[in-house]
């Protein structure tokens, strides 16, 4: 399965407007399955974030074409400052999503990875979810950056930043996560909280 992550940056009191505005512009597309929907609490502020999924390459770029060709894309005029699209696909041995409650509250957490680091961080992934169960049924997905930088960019549910906090503290003493021989993959990362919206398929 593809994905799109589409990050659009306003003013912090108008994510609400923005994510509707969003929500109506994105049901004129003829692909594309509209998965979550948030606004980003902790790390960059003043983001929506919205991420679809798309069968095949084609729907795909015709969707970004209709970004690109759009007078107003995202009903974003007025309110959108910027947009930025990532395409990606889920690791092969993962489930495709399919939107589910989680506790509402998500972590993003993007990964570049060294030349050549991505073999090694798939075989240590592979490996290291099963052992953990008890945290990685927390994630949602994780995806390979289809353009750009080499990086991976996962995501996890949770019910509250204490649940993420523990399960991570818990995994780490038992020598369970983080996965064996990924760690050392990392050039560098960065993490964002965001809370889902109203209108997420996924709560």
């Amino acid at each position: 399965m593809l994905y799109e992550l589409t990050k659009l940056s306003g003013p912090l009191l108008e994510l609400s407007r923005i994510s509707a505005a969003a929500t109506t512009w994105m049901a004129g597309a003829s692909g594309g399955r509209i998965l979550g929907l948030w606004h980003s609490e902790i790390g960059e502020l003043g983001a929506v974030l919205i991420l679809r999924s798309f069968a095949s390459y084609e729907a795909l770029a015709a969707e970004r074409q209709r970004y690109n060709q759009s007078a107003n894309p995202f009903n974003g005029a007025g309110l959108v400052r910027s947009v930025q699209q990532e395409s990606y696909q889920g690791f092969d041995f993962l489930p495709d999503i399919e939107p589910r409650a989680y506790g509402g509250l998500y972590e993003f957490r993007t990964y570049w990875l060294k030349p050549g680091g991505l073999p090694p961080t798939l075989a240590a992934w592979r490996a290291a979810l099963a052992p953990a169960k008890a945290y990685t049924e927390h994630l949602v997905i994780n995806m390979i950056a289809l353009d750009g930088p080499p990086r991976i960019t996962h995501i996890w549910g949770f019910e509250s930043i204490q649940q993420r906090f523990d399960l991570r503290a818990e995994h780490y003493a038992a020598g369970l996560w983080p996965p064996k021989g990924a760690p050392e993959q990392i050039d560098r990362a960065m993490s964002m909280i965001a809370l889902a919206g109203e209108q997420s398929p996924m709560r």
